[in-house]
Formats: C-alpha cells, sequence, structure tokens
C-alpha cells in the first residue's frame, strides 16, 4: 500500500459535514504527513450524479506545512441556485514534488435547506485556512 512507502503522503485525518444548507460555504479538515516532508499539491475532483465531474482544482500546500499538513479547505457555495437536494462527491488527494500520490479519500455533501453544519472534533485539527476549492457549482443535468 502506498501508506507504507517511505515518502509517500499519508492523510491520516479527514473531516466535513455531510449536509449543508445551500449557500453554506463547506469546510473540509484534512491532517496529513510525508516523511520527507515535499508535499506539493491538494487535487480535488468534485463529481455531481447527473450532471458530470467539475474540472480538477489543484490547492498548494503552504511552505511551512509540507511535512505536517492541519488545516480547512473550503468549497463555497454562495450563489449556487438551485442546489436543495443535490449531491456532490469529493476526491482529495496530497501530491508530493516528486509526483507521489497519496490514498484518495472521498467525501459526500448534500444541500439541505435545513442542515446545520457540523464542527469538527475538538483538538485534531488547527482551525488554519489551507485554500479555496476553486469550483463554480450550477443544478442541473449537463456536463459543467
Amino acid at each position: 500500500m502506498k501508506e507504507n512507502q517511505p515518502g509517500v503522503p499519508v492523510i491520516t485525518h479527514c473531516f466535513a459535514s455531510e449536509e449543508i444548507r445551500p449557500g453554506d460555504t463547506w469546510k473540509l479538515y484534512l491532517r496529513a504527513e510525508d516523511s520527507d516532508g515535499d508535499m506539493k499539491n491538494i487535487i480535488c475532483h468534485i463529481r455531481q450524479p447527473g450532471r458530470g465531474s467539475y474540472p480538477v482544482c489543484f490547492l498548494k500546500i503552504p511552505e511551512g506545512q509540507r511535512r505536517e499538513l492541519s488545516g480547512f479547505l473550503f468549497l463555497n457555495t454562495a450563489g449556487s441556485q438551485g442546489m436543495a437536494f443535490i449531491n456532490l462527491a469529493l476526491q482529495i488527494e496530497i501530491q508530493d514534488r516528486a509526483g507521489n500520490t497519496s490514498l484518495p479519500i472521498s467525501l459526500s455533501l448534500s444541500f439541505n435547506p435545513r442542515a446545520e453544519q457540523e464542527n469538527p472534533p475538538l483538538g485534531v485539527f488547527r482551525e488554519e485556512e489551507i485554500g479555496p476549492i476553486m469550483a463554480s457549482l450550477e443544478a442541473g443535468s449537463r456536463a459543467p
């Protein structure tokens, strides 16, 4: 497995609420580590059933967090009209400078007008912004 190979990034913990209200900002908490300290990018891929895939988003990992990463990514859903009861699937991988990637993690999101976004478990993640997942969400059934 990739996790046992030296120098390959490993996502050790993740947390995200499974439901949010349309228009809210979805926060996804991550912890990852890389024994040789050369994590480079967070790769995010969003899929929407009945619509298809959104363009892959690459987030550069901050210089001081390339050995141990802890914080949150966010997806802004403001202005996403007609998203009530729409579901999304997000896959996240960490890539290092040598091109190695972690095993992917998959998260699901449902938009529910009555949902309340959950908070992450205390003491597991830093409340530090890593960056935005750049995607313009759209309701409907055609591919973006």
